[in-house]
């Protein structure tokens, strides 16, 4: 039973104050306390259920108004607390908030359950979906009356008391295991990391990489020289880069062995627990497996139809590997090596040959990519686009130094439109990788609130008044974050439900990943990727190799994802008991995997799958978008380029700013006038025909 804090207690826990400020305000950071969250979450807990029950009991006819807009006022109290656990959990997790997250995890699924499986509450929806006045209301009402009866069914409403208790205490058990998981993959990446003992160590890393690896060395008081962390954002350099085969290769293994090291934080047991466990659920849920209960709502509709796309690029995909491990060997065989290309060898040699077959040295684009004027870049193809104008807004209370805040406005009318914070570089305590979040949704049905959303990243920081320079593949993720905040800023609907991002799992990464185009276009190198020593633009002959070396290194890219995503969708796929590592090694050997490579994220550390349910059987998604994006581009380069008026409008109208008011499907058809077609994203990869 959770219990009530008193009024007082209340009044003064800075959680649960609304957020103060122009523009129904932005969250308080400086009055926040780890001591704070348990109290909070405890009574914004409690409140909602009791809002959700005062729902259930009203005693009026269920209506629109009184269930279905009622349920989308109620708990926006704790929506403000857990956009501020959720930065906690993900950009300044600390052994201090670990123990609210493992008593939390599972009361939050608790309370999901409490909600999905209030059979008086459920009656009133199913009363508000099956009513004849359902015509009467806004094409946008009777979606939202569509998704949460629906939502309601997918997650067992619809079952028997015992049936639904049995669910309830899977959820919780799976909610636990997930916190133990990501605590378990984050120990690993703060906790290990390489030594770099001697200056031949440092062979082939640029200056600022060496100085980055010099200053972690410092930060952790190590007697080294150096050291590489356990993250993708210090081991993949590294790997490109270093001289040093031997020491390439147990950062390699250092980092493709997260969560899978025999210890405390070894994951193998708890992704045992967390697929038996989705597999019972997912029979008592009516369904064949876990994987067929994900992909009911999504664009796929089953896992049949993801895995023929999947199997489809799969072996063209291998194909081109042979093509580019074939040149790489080239290489290794003139130096006059004995060793066949290793995966701790391949970003490292498809350089070289990036080098020799383009004459284009990664390390010379790097010079023109600063992460402030790319971002500036970013803020240019939104106005170009979107008619967004950023400006900062440096009156924000932030929770890292580190952290920027623009406030984003309409750059025809000047009407606030959002607020965007950007937390750019790597720290301990920050999960590795780069996501969006979204800290409050955009609506109108109860007043013109605007969405507040952050990107985050892992960039090394340089030294002080020194700019940041990345690579071109963490450009590309720097605009695909983007991307998704696009998506949440320029949601324009009513209920926040149905808002931003909130779309099918395989949709969702369309709008993302389509904004990476726009990097590679000449309006923005041009005047964005400026020299960090001259101030010069990027000449045009280093972007004709750019543009000529477009599609080098797709098979990598390509195999490394969807092996992955075959490993996610076939692990959901069973409902046997397997041992991970095993099941990996014999379904990867199946697949003919090319042994050069390994997955983007090994089953050990694949945060994406089994830190919550959120990607699980999803990461096919990244491919479902990919075919999605390469089509919806191809609209713009038939007509009169990237920055074509009408299409962006038509790109504004039906996707980015309509969010889940209507079938993705439909909503694609809308912009584009039929279906996508795979027939592009062959193209833009420039696989060869493999029958």
């Amino acid at each position: 039973m959770i219990s009530i804090m008193p009024i007082a207690a209340q009044n003064n826990n800075p959680l649960l104050k609304d957020w103060i400020g122009e523009n129904h305000g932005a969250p308080a950071f400086n009055d926040y306390k780890i001591v704070d969250f348990k109290p909070a979450l405890e009574f914004a807990i409690q409140e909602k259920l009791n809002e959700i029950n005062a729902i259930a009991n009203n005693t009026k006819p269920a209506s629109f108004q009184n269930t279905i807009v009622a349920m989308e006022r109620a708990g926006k109290r704790l929506s403000r607390v857990m956009a501020v656990y959720g930065i906690y959990s993900s950009n300044m997790n600390s052994p201090e908030f670990e123990p609210v997250e493992t008593e939390f995890e599972p009361k939050l699924a608790n309370l999901a359950d409490k909600i999905t499986q209030n059979t008086k509450l459920f009656k009133r929806i199913a009363l508000v979906y099956n009513s004849k006045n359902k015509t009467r209301l806004t094409k946008e009402q009777q979606r939202l009356v569509k998704v949460y009866y629906e939502d309601f069914v997918r997650k067992g409403a619809k079952l028997d008391a015992k049936t639904k208790a049995k669910v309830a205490e899977i959820n919780q058990k799976l909610a636990g295991f997930f916190t133990k998981f990501n605590q378990n993959l984050l120990s690993e990446e703060n906790n290990q990391y390489l030594e770099l003992k001697n200056e031949s160590d440092f062979d082939g890393l640029s200056a600022e990489l060496k100085n980055a690896a010099i200053a972690k060395s410092k930060e952790r008081k190590l007697t080294s020289l150096g050291c590489i962390e356990n993250t993708r954002s210090s081991v993949e350099p590294f790997l490109t880069y270093a001289a040093n085969r031997e020491l390439r290769e147990k950062a390699w293994e250092m980092f493709i062995n997260r969560g899978d090291n025999g210890n405390a934080q070894d994951n193998n047991s708890l992704i045992v627990e967390i697929l038996k466990l989705r597999s019972e659920r997912a029979k008592l849920l009516g369904f064949a497996s876990h994987a067929n209960w994900k992909l009911s709502n999504t664009m796929a509709k089953t896992p049949e139809k993801a895995m023929e796309l999947m199997l489809a690029i799969w072996k063209p995909a291998v194909a081109q590997v042979k093509i580019e491990v074939a040149d790489m060997q080239k290489i290794v065989d003139s130096e006059g090596s004995k060793f066949k290309i290793s995966p701790w060898d391949y970003r490292c040699y498809a350089e070289k040959v990036r080098k020799e077959k383009y004459d284009l040295d990664q390390n010379e684009v790097k010079e023109y990519l600063q992460l402030d004027k790319l971002r500036e870049g970013m803020f240019w193809v939104a106005g170009e686009l979107f008619d967004l104008k950023f400006v900062p807004a440096n009156n924000i209370q932030v929770y890292q130094p580190d952290v920027k805040v623009w406030e984003v406005l309409n750059k025809t009318t000047g009407k606030h439109v959002g607020l965007w914070y950007f937390d750019p570089y790597a720290r301990k305590g920050k999960r590795s990788g780069a996501w969006m979040n979204e800290y409050r949704s955009q609506e109108k049905f109860n007043g013109d609130i605007p969405t507040i959303v952050s990107n985050n990243a892992n960039f090394i920081k340089g030294k002080v008044g020194e700019p940041v320079l990345i690579s071109w593949d963490d450009a590309s993720t720097l605009f695909h974050e983007f991307g998704h905040a696009l998506h949440g800023l320029c949601s324009n609907v009513n209920y926040p439900l149905l808002s931003g991002t909130n779309v099918a799992r395989d949709y969702v990464e369309f709008p993302s990943q389509i904004l990476e185009r726009w990097l590679s276009t000449p309006e923005v190198l041009k005047t964005y990727a400026l020299n960090y020593k001259t101030n010069e633009p990027i000449p045009e002959s280093l972007l004709a190799k750019i543009n000529k070396a477009d599609t080098f290194n797709e098979g990598f890219k390509t195999v490394e994802l969807i092996s992955s995503a075959l490993i996610d969708m076939k692990l959901h796929m069973t409902n046997d008991k397997v041992d991970p590592d095993a099941f990996e090694k014999t379904t990867l050997a199946a697949l003919n995997m090319p042994e050069e490579i390994v997955m983007r994220h090994r089953t050990p550390q694949f945060g994406h799958i089994f830190s919550s349910d959120e990607y699980s059987a999803g990461y096919y998604s990244y491919l479902w978008a990919d075919v999605i994006c390469a089509d919806a581009y191809e609209a713009f380069t038939e007509a009169k380029g990237p920055y074509d008026k009408e299409v962006a409008k038509r790109l504004l109208k039906y996707v980015f700013s309509s969010g889940n008011t209507t079938d993705q499907g439909d909503a694609y058809r809308a912009f584009r006038g039929r279906d996508a077609k795979v027939d592009a994203l062959m193209r833009t990869k420039n696989f060869p025909m493999v029958k």
